[in-house]
């Protein structure tokens, strides 16, 4: 079974202008069959049309990537998984003597190292990653070692990419292409944005209010400290050659045996629960969120820059895998309702819905209440007439930017007694779901959203 390219282009026209996303870019591989389509504009202003050769930046789907070239070095005997990284990196150290010494590539692979990432300022040179390392010695621990998952925007795989570096011999922009890139045949795949063809790269854009419309962003690229978990820019048809190899036991589309199947294996069944199940998916792998869909297991790695936003998607057991790189959002609904036409096209399983509240949940409200707080984000749960909510403190200067409050305010709906429905009034942004959880000494100690933990602070 095939997809209907000309319904879903025109489906997805419809939605973009709904969304107020300028133009989105989807590859699908079904089967060893490739079908791609292209709806929108790269810019607003100059109104250049999107194709499937637009190159859109891909956010933190750079981690799968990471993680791939880290897996080249486990199949070449050169590290150890559950070795300390002080294996490899004798200096390593932050605030806390226990993860300094026991910390290892899985725990950051997984995002359950728990390091801060207090990493400063490490520049733009070439000794970036050296720098990031360097500058941790006294970063804290926003959980100890191993007891939760919590997302790492940079840090972790700014540490596994400085293994490869001292490893190799060679710096971590030269490996992705010695590694990965050029035995995969990719020309279209960066992850330096100045080796980027501006004539084929989408522009990032904001969202304020549906009647103002998309907006270019202010901010075109991540500092290059986010490079091994942000930088990488791409097309739908070289990410869904990534996907190739997850999919096909580590082999590239080119025939290019890219990583052992042992590898791949290791890559998708070695996981860690996620404390909020329902956003994304209940565990994660090495590299990989694993989801589940209705008692099916698929496989998802996302990403987002300031404006421009990545979507992958692999269902093994129908050999299927969807691409979506967009220059907008990111918006959850929008994705499932792209990704649900598709897929119910192609037969196969679609993404749930997520949950709906139990109203017959009696909780003692007490145990939640308290502010959760990690440099740049600050919770405030509260309880008022039998009711939870959570107040969102905005940064001031981003509020002003995004013309919003700085302080936001949404009602918590109970699903079970750690996970709460999170509905938005704002026609700009989609319902989450938020985890309260880890009641140690009777109320609970963190806060995790959007795959981040926030611990309690008062």
């Amino acid at each position: 079974m095939t997809i209907d390219v000309p319904r879903i282009q025109a489906r997805v026209a419809e939605l973009l202008a709904e969304y107020g996303i300028p133009s989105a870019a989807i590859g699908v591989l079904h089967g060893g069959e490739l079908a791609e389509l292209a709806v929108g504009v790269r810019n607003v202003e100059t109104r250049e049309p999107a194709t499937s050769d637009t190159v859109y930046q891909c956010g933190s789907m750079t981690k799968t990537w990471t993680a791939l070239a880290f897996m080249q070095l486990v199949d070449e005997g050169k590290v150890d998984l559950d070795e300390p990284v002080r294996t490899y990196l004798p200096g390593f150290t932050v605030a806390d003597p226990e993860t300094s010494a026991q910390v290892t590539p899985r725990h950051l692979l997984n995002h359950t190292n728990g390091i801060e990432e207090a990493y400063g300022d490490p520049g733009e040179d070439d000794d970036v990653y050296e720098r990031m390392v360097d500058n941790i010695a006294d970063a804290p621990q926003v959980f100890p070692l191993g007891h939760t998952h919590g997302y790492s925007a940079a840090l972790g795989y700014a540490i596994l990419a400085r293994i490869l570096e001292v490893l190799d011999g060679k710096r971590w922009d030269d490996l992705m292409r010695e590694r990965l890139f050029a035995p995969m045949g990719l020309t279209s795949t960066n992850s330096r944005r100045e080796q980027v063809d501006e004539t084929r790269a989408a522009t990032g854009h904001l969202l304020r209010s549906l009647d103002e419309g998309p907006i270019v962003t202010p901010i075109d690229h991540l500092p290059r400290a986010f490079g091994p978990g942000g930088n990488i820019t791409s097309t739908t048809r070289e990410v869904l050659a990534m996907a190739h190899v997850l999919l096909n036991e580590g082999t590239a589309p080119n025939g290019q045996r890219i990583i052992s199947a042992t590898s791949i294996r290791e890559m998708t069944r070695s996981r860690v629960p996620v404390p909020d199940p329902y956003l994304f998916g209940p565990e994660w792998a090495l590299g990989l969120i694993v989801c589940d869909w209705h008692g099916q297991t698929a496989y998802a790695t996302d990403g987002s820059t300031i404006g421009q936003n990545a979507r992958l998607r692999l269902v093994p057991d129908s050999n299927t895998a969807i691409a979506m790189l967009t220059n907008g959002g990111p918006r959850e609904s929008f994705y499932r309702k792209v990704f649900n036409e598709i897929l119910t096209d192609l037969g196969t399983v679609t993404i749930p819905d997520l949950p709906a509240p139990d109203p017959a949940l009696n909780l003692d409200l007490s145990r939640y209440e308290g502010v959760y707080e990690r440099p740049g984000a600050r919770y405030e749960v509260s309880a008022e007439d039998g009711k939870l909510s959570l107040t969102l403190v905005l940064d001031p200067m981003q509020a002003e930017f995004l013309q919003k409050p700085d302080r936001i305010r949404y009602e918590l709906l109970p699903i079970s007694e750690a996970h709460f429905l999170m509905p938005s009034t704002d026609p700009v942004e989609d319902a989450q779901t938020v985890a309260i959880y880890d009641f140690t000494n009777g109320t609970a100690r963190y806060l995790h959203t959007n795959c981040r933990v926030n611990p309690r602070s008062e």
